[in-house]
């Protein structure tokens, strides 16, 4: 059953100062909740489920009383313009038990950081999943987000990611929160479908890939490989995990050090260099097919 018809919600209400509160990390941290804006980001948190499937991660369902599997999306506000726009989405909602709030669109623009909000602001539960959960998955393609500071890149990153079939992304304790509002637009929905890891240092990530059978290859423009002759040589159609540094200085030599071989994507033309989304959609991709053409696809 539904929850009850959705009503007007002061500005000056304990929830809405709530939902507010969590622009901030370390009120993020402490409720173990953050905001996702916008229809595609709430279409898909409305299906996501912290614990096991969409959006699979331990969620921080067991603090709810709910267990694994518990529902992403918490709560909802939405304006009445947005409400009808989008009545079978906000419908949905209702129906898997979230609690949904009219509230007028300067209540809205308070809970974002965007020129031009869209109307719908869900509070979710966080989603990201130990590493050791990401490794007993055996995954075939992981992305390795080592010192990327800017939200956007990071998001954009995951995104990539989730595009290409990987079947996890980590993000480094030296790396932008994963629920910074910037980096959950950026994902455009793809933070609610694969498994990330936060929190863990570069060497901790590189042991567990290499203990699971993950060959480590770290990109970066000055690398001693070519992206064309790893093609060329066979040489990675086994388990990879990819890093990727820091947009402006790249993989610091320690993070470089950790792989086992430090990739360049060529530069066929007069552009100086490739941004990080797009060496690492490159990187991703590349890594995709050639597992594909194994007959062996990522897992998930």
């Amino acid at each position: 059953m539904g929850t009850p018809d959705p009503d007007p919600i002061s500005p000056r209400s304990a929830r809405v100062a709530a939902a507010r509160r969590l622009l901030r990390r370390n009120f993020r941290a402490k409720d173990r909740r953050f905001l996702a804006e916008g229809p595609q980001a709430v279409r898909e948190a409305v299906g996501a489920r912290a614990g096991g499937g969409t959006g699979s991660g331990t969620g921080g369902g067991a603090e709810d009383g709910t267990g694994g599997g518990a529902p992403v999306l918490v709560e909802l506000f939405a304006t009445p313009e947005a409400a009808d726009r989008h009545a079978g989405m906000v419908g949905k909602a209702r129906e898997s038990g979230v609690r949904v709030h009219l509230a007028d669109p300067q209540t809205l623009d308070g809970m974002t950081q965007t020129v031009s909000p869209q109307g719908l602001v869900g509070v979710c539960r966080f989603t990201d999943s130990p590493l050791e959960d990401v490794l007993a998955a055996r995954p075939r393609l992981v992305a390795v987000l080592a010192h990327v500071r800017d939200p956007g890149n990071a998001g954009t990153v995951l995104r990539c990611a989730d595009a290409a079939g990987a079947d996890a992304v980590v993000l480094t304790d030296a790396s932008v929160d994963l629920y910074n509002p910037k980096t959950v637009r950026a994902s455009a929905g793809s933070l609610f479908h694969l498994p990330v890891a936060v929190g863990v240092s570069a060497a901790a990530a590189a042991e567990g890939l290499r203990a699971a059978g993950v060959r480590l290859l770290a990109a970066d423009g000055a690398g001693e490989r070519d992206l064309d002759d790893e093609l060329d040589a066979g040489t990675m159609s086994g388990p990879t995990a990819w890093i990727f540094g820091n947009e402006a200085w790249g993989l610091p030599e320690e993070t470089r050090a950790l792989a086992d071989e430090v990739v360049r994507v060529p530069i066929h033309g007069r552009a100086e260099s490739l941004n990080l989304a797009t060496a690492a959609a490159v990187c991703l991709y590349a890594s995709g097919r050639a597992q594909r053409g194994t007959g062996r696809s990522p897992a998930r």
